[in-house]
């Protein structure tokens, strides 16, 4: 019988086999499980926003009956880090959505204001001052007197600058906001430490972890927490050039970001999810002028820094599959969540795809409809090695007895 320590290496090297597009032994199973391990243990999301080792423990059970080879980090948000600040930005299970609900993220101009167009300049010129005096007031509520303070290159001025904020600073509303603050500090740390201790402990078991870093596509950056998708689909045509030159200033932001929770955390994965380039809200031409050049930059700033960029596509990208495919061999890993089949015939060449069945299938299919189409997928993506199994999209609903087909699936027919 093998020991934890042995069974690590093994499920490391089997990914890592795949990810750089050598033949593993067999294809591995890494699922983004998101909400799954709360509905599998039978406790609300709710419960595992409040109380950090209910989430673990979900999880925890989840790899630990399903053996997947790796598995995506705890997708948990911490609930008394959002109660303290006021968080405008998500719905969360009592606040807005009831106990069971995922939570869902709200975009500029639905909970709270949007970046307005004419303010691209202001962002650009000085993107930390803005963030402190009309971003972080904006989406979270005990920020709102921060609004107040004066600018600090104002203060800079003059050498008697810093005397003047002091009674800003030490206004009650403004002190509160600090406050509040700190206390959100104090538990995010718990809450980190919380899940150092939980990676620790799967580690220990024999599960490594798939990836812990995050950054983002600069124009989706813009558009998920600046001006919304009906205001950057506006900027397209009526503010191209601010846009673009918005794109670009906030590219280097993206790469640091990556590759310093990376190295922090000393797994080289980072995540990019996609979220306004698919087919849909924009055409082939604007995906190549407006999308596609900065996270280029953004892919190929992370390889440099020694990251493995793992661009995870939401919606269509099938008509987009020539154009990423713009990468250095065996460097990027992707997820496609549609047309899975055909993007091994663009992209197989090129990255390890991850991807499978999707999420109706897992919800309302058979455990044989789910078997038939992973061994499709294991027979089609797997061939030749660079695939990881995984569902098409985070799952959030599905049969436990679809899952276990999922994974039987892959240690029946997945063997190379």
């Amino acid at each position: 019988m093998k020991s934890a320590k042995e069974l690590y290496q093994e499920r490391s090297k089997r990914v890592d086999d795949a990810i750089h597009m050598r033949l593993p032994d067999r294809v591995p199973i890494v699922p983004d499980a998101e909400f799954f391990p709360f509905l599998y243990s039978g406790i609300s999301v709710q419960e595992g926003m409040y109380d950090y080792s209910k989430a673990y423990q979900a999880w925890k059970k989840m790899v630990t009956d399903f053996q997947f080879d790796e598995y995506v980090a705890p997708f948990v948000y911490s609930g008394p880090v959002m109660d303290i600040l006021d968080f405008k930005q998500l719905k969360w299970p009592g606040h807005g959505l009831s106990a069971m609900q995922a939570y869902q993220f709200l975009e500029p101009g639905t909970g709270y204001a949007a970046m307005p167009a004419e303010d691209y300049d202001a962002f650009m010129d000085d993107p930390s001052d803005y963030m402190i005096h009309k971003y972080f007031p904006e989406i979270f509520g005990a920020l709102k007197p921060l609004a107040k303070l004066p600018s600090i290159h104002d203060v800079i001025c003059w050498y008697q600058g810093v005397f003047d904020i002091l009674p800003v600073i030490g206004a009650p509303e403004t002190v509160a906001a600090f406050e509040a603050l700190l206390k959100a500090a104090k538990e995010a740390n718990r809450w980190f430490g919380t899940l150092l201790g939980f990676i620790g402990e799967m580690a220990e078991l024999g599960f490594p972890t798939f990836t812990l870093a995050v950054t983002h596509a600069p124009y989706d950056y813009i558009g998920n927490f600046l001006r919304g998708t009906t205001g950057i689909s506006m900027d397209l045509h009526r503010c191209p050039d601010k846009l673009l030159a918005c794109c670009e200033k906030v590219t280097p932001w993206m790469i640091d970001f990556g590759a310093a929770g990376a190295k922090a955390t000393g797994n080289p994965i980072v995540s990019i999810f996609l979220h306004k380039g698919a087919e849909g809200y924009m055409s082939n031409k604007q995906f190549e002028k407006f999308y596609w050049p900065t996270l280029r930059k953004v892919i190929m700033g992370l390889i440099d820094q020694g990251c493995m960029p793992y661009v995870y596509t939401e919606g269509g990208f099938t008509s987009r599959l020539e154009i990423i495919s713009d990468v250095p061999k065996g460097k990027v890993i992707y997820h496609v969540e549609k047309d899975l089949f055909e993007a091994k015939k663009v992209l197989g060449d090129v990255a390890c795809l991850t991807g499978g069945p999707p999420a109706s299938l897992l919800c309302l299919g058979s455990p044989s409809e789910v078997t038939e189409y992973c061994k499709k997928c294991i027979e089609v993506v797997g061939k030749g090695g660079g695939y990881i199994m995984d569902a098409a999209a985070p799952i959030i609903e599905a049969k436990p007895e679809n899952i276990r087909a999922m994974t039987d699936a892959v240690m029946k027919y997945g063997v190379y």
